[in-house]
């Protein structure tokens, strides 16, 4: 699966915890989201959601903002 096959979810100038609410949501529906978001307090509660469920998250930093890519591990489906 790749960043282009993954639901994306622009959370650019919300406040924690609507980017993780927003990226939660989104995973119950699609095997993979893309979570755009500037709150620095997503650094800390978007690995945790990630931690919490099982879910590979890889992270990449882009102009202003970070960009989580978050999918279902599918050796564990």
């Amino acid at each position: 699966m790749t960043k282009s096959d993954a639901a994306r979810i622009d959370a650019r100038g919300l406040k924690c915890p609507w980017p993780v609410l927003r990226a939660a949501r989104a995973m119950r529906e699609h095997q993979a989201v893309l979570l755009l978001a500037d709150d620095p307090v997503a650094q800390v509660d978007v690995p945790a959601l990630a931690e919490a469920n099982g879910w590979v998250l890889d992270l990449c930093e882009a102009e202003g903002h970070t960009e989580y890519a978050l999918r279902r591990d599918m050796a564990e489906s």
